[in-house]
């Protein structure tokens, strides 16, 4: 696990994605990127975020910014998921939650008196150059997009 600062590298990495190839970080140099972790797919809150980036999705390519969902999820259920929505971004697999360990998104939680380790809702923006430029913990769906939109236009 790698402690994520602003300004500095974004951890490597590499995930399957709903188009059947596979994304690397190191592949997306040039283009900014928003990396949103979220528990699980076909959830509301997780709905209404995607949901929500898919509708920003023109202005965050006019600020040359590429956005990823990533979930642990598989494939299957990400390309269900991104048909239902009809997103128009790649959502990447972490099945294994290596990925997920690396930007420290993996949390204790509770539901329904239950503890579990699962993904706590958080957000990245990574330069062109591959820095993290801002990062977001315990992401409050309501607002949100807006707020990394803002962020991602004023760096274009």
């Amino acid at each position: 696990m790698s402690e994520i600062v602003n300004g500095k590298k974004a951890p490597p990495f590499k995930l399957p994605a709903t188009s059947g190839g596979s994304i690397k970080l190191a592949d997306l140099k040039g283009s900014q990127v928003v990396l949103y972790f979220y528990p699980r797919d076909n959830t509301p809150g997780c709905t209404t975020e995607s949901g929500d980036f898919a509708a920003a999705y023109d202005l965050f390519a006019k600020a040359n910014t590429t956005i990823f969902g990533v979930s642990q999820d598989t494939i299957k259920s990400h390309q269900k998921f991104a048909t239902k929505l009809a997103l128009p971004f790649e959502l990447l697999s972490d099945e294994s939650g290596d990925v997920c360990r690396l930007f420290d998104v993996l949390k204790l939680k509770k539901m329904y008196g239950k503890e579990f380790v699962g993904i706590e809702r958080s957000t990245f923006l990574i330069d062109t150059s591959g820095k993290v430029i801002e990062h977001w913990r315990k992401v409050k769906v309501p607002g949100h997009v807006d707020e990394v939109l803002a962020l991602a236009q004023q760096n274009a």
